[in-house]
């Protein structure tokens, strides 16, 4: 279609995470997403919108501003259904879908979130939209699934937008699909997955709509250092140039990076606080992970810090980190009863012994259980060949 790239701007993102900074941010960062909230309503004229975050609370009414918000959207929808009926008396099938399409997307934009998924969905089983058209409109029902935050419809119209990419989508269209899953893993806890989309699209983002380059490495990045070997994390992230280029705007997240690689872990747990309260806290995406997260960072700094030693003092370990004893040893005593640190701590001595599991051992029980799984199908196969 002619402009194409009207589906992925509408609505705008940015707005989703205003509201959310609005409830979830500090007094400042509130007072700030609450201006930068109104004047995307006011320039969009999201009417609907604007009514839904009087409701919800979000926002105190003002009569004046919905009044106008109303009468500019319905003005606009207006002159949007007159082309839509010029269209099917003067042109095409596929201008037809075009004037359809634009309306769609205002409908989207103003906070119709319903009628429009009803629009998108009449679109899209047309005989006559094509597969670009179609690919499209999925990420226009994929940026009201983000915006809105329905994970159900964003996973179906993920699965449906993979469906069309595999039967001709073009390279653009590929790389935003990583983009958008990319985010969407880092928002259920998937992080592996997230870390692989990132590696792959970062060199080729070009997905500003769904945010900003730094946003976007700030979340990436943050999925690699939970789950990326250290090895791999300076080569693939800390000196990508895509990295380099944007890492100054996130500094907590560049010092997490580095203190993780430098084994510098006093500077790795300020930082972590540092992302924790200015990317964690107030990321739409990584909110309902916050704990999680700085649960497993920390589980990550000690593991591999006591990788280094047989055995260490519980001082020199509080010391390491910047913590105090008591800390340390109430920390390291809950993850190792929970498994996931393998070290005795002698609180007698004040020594923290490590117990690395033996790694052979356990991948030869695991060879040999795989191998008894296969005796057992292939004798269950033999038994029903031979019947």
């Amino acid at each position: 279609m002619s402009d194409g790239a009207i589906f992925a701007k509408k609505p705008e993102l940015p707005l989703a995470q205003h509201k959310f900074a609005v409830l979830n941010g500090t007094p400042e960062q509130r007072q700030e997403a609450m201006l930068k909230l109104v004047e995307g309503i006011k320039v969009d004229k999201m009417a609907a919108f604007y009514s839904r975050l009087v409701a919800e609370g979000v926002l105190k009414e003002d009569k004046t501003l919905r009044a106008e918000l109303e009468t500019a959207s319905a003005t606009e929808l207006t002159a949007l259904d007159k082309k839509v009926e010029e269209a099917k008396e003067e042109h095409g099938d596929l201008e037809q879908n075009e004037s359809c399409i634009h309306r769609a997307v205002f409908l989207a934009q103003i906070g119709e979130d319903d009628k429009a998924h009803e629009a998108y969905e009449e679109i899209l089983q047309r005989p006559t939209t094509t597969l670009n058209q179609k690919l499209d409109i999925v990420f226009g029902k994929l940026r009201l699934g983000l915006f809105y935050y329905r994970p159900q419809l964003i996973q179906k119209e993920i699965d449906r937008a993979h469906e069309l990419v595999n039967k001709g989508g073009d390279w653009d269209r590929r790389n935003r699909l990583k983009a958008i899953e990319c985010i969407w893993r880092c928002s259920q806890r998937q992080f592996k997955e997230a870390s692989d989309l990132f590696v792959e699209c970062l060199s080729t983002y070009a997905s500003p709509e769904l945010m900003s380059l730094a946003d976007f490495v700030c979340h990436g990045a943050l999925a690699c250092a939970v789950v990326m070997p250290r090895s791999e994390i300076k080569k693939k992230v800390i000196d990508a140039p895509e990295v380099v280029e944007v890492i100054g705007y996130i500094p907590n997240v560049s010092r997490l990076l580095r203190a993780l690689y430098d084994c510098k872990y006093a500077d790795y747990f300020g930082a972590l606080s540092g992302v924790e309260t200015d990317h964690l806290s107030v990321s739409r995406y990584l909110y309902a992970h916050r704990r999680f997260y700085t649960r497993e960072m920390r589980i990550r700094g000690y593991a591999q810090l006591l990788e280094s030693y047989l055995s260490l003092t519980i001082k020199s370990m509080a010391d390491s980190f910047g913590v105090t004893q008591d800390f340390i040893d109430k920390e390291l005593a809950r993850f190792v009863a929970a498994g996931r640190l393998h070290c005795v701590i002698d609180k007698v001595g004040g020594i923290v012994e490590t117990n690395r599991p033996d790694t052979k051992n356990a991948q030869y029980q695991h060879t040999i259980k795989q191998g008894d799984l296969l005796l057992n199908r292939i004798q269950k196969l033999s038994g029903v060949m031979s019947i």
